[in-house]
């Protein structure tokens, strides 16, 4: 059996700065999984286990180092933030009907349809009574608004679907809701954890902000751009869905008028039929291009938002991450 290579990427060697915090964090999760309930604890850890950065926590994890905050506390809202995280992957997958992600079948497709929502459910509750442990009422409104905002995000992307009129601001809206605010509220509580002045605070939550939107738009490129091996998922899933994506907004905006309407029908059929067409289309207009300078844009306004902060590894680390972020190619 070949041992597989060792990650050396740059992300890599900036989540080796808290790998012995992750392995703390993987505790709590495990501790926390701990039912009476054997489906529960099999479908949480199925996902959980099935890879992935764990990009939420650990930037928490990350602006707590940065901030100076090495409290125990970290742990618990870092498996806190993963959690709601997880839950929000597998009613995600439900809603989408999704089959595959990284690189495997989705809870839904292994165990079905309700068992997948009701773990989902059972996440998001063991979330909640896990935050009472930080006894912070500011901790609490923090992960209370975020989960509504996520859960607005995926109802307007649920109204969204099929609609190929949706702009540039529709887009950032839904996408800041929907992921970007998880990444928003991870980087916040580090701040409130290390006790900073509420315009360190608000630096730190433009930084996950930022960063969040980033992800999500290059997440949406590699629909187009990516490799099946490489992004765990198939690709065109999110036009089989009827996503209005911004390579799709951008390809419309400046194909021809031949290409816009077929872009358009896909997005209004959810027919991938046209698949390879419209990659090339996406490709062709400058459409891929496009969007990865407007997350190039959110990723400089990560950067710009960590000015003033204090120099040290954690700190450095989290500049690497936005910096790097347009190589991202899963």
């Amino acid at each position: 059996m070949s041992v597989p290579a060792a990650d050396t990427s740059p992300t890599a060697a900036v989540l080796g700065l808290i790998a012995g915090d992750m392995v703390e964090v993987d505790r709590v999760i495990s501790n926390r999984l701990d039912t009476g309930v054997p489906l529960v604890s099999q479908v949480s850890k199925y996902i959980i286990s099935a890879g992935g950065k764990r990009l939420r926590p650990a930037l928490l994890l990350l602006m707590a180092g940065a901030l100076g905050y090495t409290g125990e506390q970290r742990f618990n809202l870092a498996a806190v933030v993963e959690f709601i995280h997880t839950a929000t992957l597998l009613h995600d997958d439900v809603v989408d009907e999704s089959t595959l992600r990284r690189g495997r079948p989705t809870a839904n497709e292994s165990f079905g349809n309700p068992a997948s929502v009701l773990v989902g459910d059972f996440l998001y509750s063991r979330a909640f009574q896990m935050m009472l442990d930080a006894n912070n009422m500011r901790v609490m409104q923090i992960l209370a608004e975020a989960t509504n905002v996520i859960a607005e995000g995926e109802v307007l992307q649920l109204m969204n679907m099929h609609d190929a009129s949706l702009d540039e601001s529709a887009y950032l809206r839904v996408i800041r809701s929907k992921t970007a605010k998880l990444f928003e509220a991870s980087t916040r509580l580090a701040a409130v954890l290390a006790g900073v002045t509420s315009e360190v605070e608000e630096a730190c939550a433009t930084y996950g902000q930022a960063l969040g939107t980033a992800f999500q738009v290059i997440d949406d490129v590699l629909d187009y751009a990516g490799d099946a091996s490489e992004t765990g998922k198939n690709l065109g899933d999110d036009l089989r869905e009827g996503k209005t994506t911004l390579p799709l907004i951008f390809a419309m905006q400046r194909g021809t008028a031949a290409q816009s309407a077929l872009v358009r029908a896909a997005i209004e059929a959810g027919d991938t039929a046209q698949l390879g067409k419209i990659v090339e289309i996406v490709r062709e207009t400058g459409a891929l291009d496009a969007s990865r300078a407007a997350a190039a844009a959110e990723a400089q306004r990560a950067i710009s938002a960590l000015d003033g902060f204090a120099t040290n590894s954690h700190a450095s680390g989290l500049l690497q991450l936005a910096a790097q972020l347009l190589e991202r190619r899963a």
